[in-house]
């Protein structure tokens, strides 16, 4: 007569049965959660096979390195970017939209924006996509090739520097960083006008604006440089 399983093997057996099989996809779903869930510095090919049940070793049959999970990773992100059909018409506003897209789904991976300037050109699936969707918008404006190539170089720098800016961990709370800024703000106040005349005489509109409006201004001159350049 055989023996019964105690309910403790029982569990475990359950468990086992429902894991999900190791796959590319799944590697990189799961690192970029425990990015989410821990920053980027979390992310190491031991710590996703922890998560994933199974050993460091079993994931290099799909993944080279860290680095390049990383690099999996950012394409898994902008994959998050919608793309538009191109419109002549409405080509300035589709870049923009484009750039705040980019902004908001690396800001919605704290993170990730230091993986774009670790990579010296992102070249996944998604990045290509976006690549191609912000040149196809540019040379439908009729923009020369050597402005359609700067421009989007240009325009992905300065989504990225604003994510990085947006999600730094700078080691200060809300209340300690606008406590900072007072700080700064007060300092310059009492600089010398002789010395800083232009620093103390616009004081009040270094000091103003939100992080969104000072994007958006940002955002405008590039776009509206790009649209008074030809050549």
């Amino acid at each position: 007569m055989s023996v019964p399983v105690p309910p403790w093997r029982q569990r475990v057996a359950r468990e086992r049965s429902v894991k999900q099989p190791l796959s590319l996809e799944l590697i990189v779903r799961t690192a970029l959660d425990l990015l989410d869930a821990e920053g980027l510095d979390s992310v190491s090919m031991r710590k996703v096979a922890q998560r994933l049940g199974t050993g460091a070793a079993s994931l290099y049959a799909y993944v080279r390195n860290k680095d390049e999970l990383h690099e999996l990773m950012l394409d898994l992100v902008i994959g998050e970017i919608a793309l538009p059909e191109p419109d002549p018409a409405k080509w300035q506003e589709q870049l923009k939209e484009l750039i705040r897209q980019q902004v908001a789904v690396f800001g919605a991976h704290p993170g990730i924006a230091q993986v774009v300037m670790r990579t010296p050109a992102p070249t996944g699936p998604n990045a290509l996509h976006v690549s191609e969707a912000m040149m196809a918008i540019l040379r439908a404006a009729g923009k020369p090739d050597r402005v359609v190539a700067f421009a989007v170089d240009v325009l992905a720098l300065y989504a990225t520097a604003v994510a990085m800016e947006r999600t730094a961990d700078f080691g200060l709370s809300d209340a300690e960083r606008g406590e900072r800024m007072a700080q700064v703000q007060q300092y310059f106040s009492e600089l010398p006008p002789e010395r800083f005349p232009s620093i103390t005489a616009l004081l009040p509109a270094l000091m103003s604006g939100t992080d969104e409006e000072r994007f958006e201004f940002g955002l405008d001159l590039l776009v509206k440089g790009i649209a008074a350049t030809d050549g």
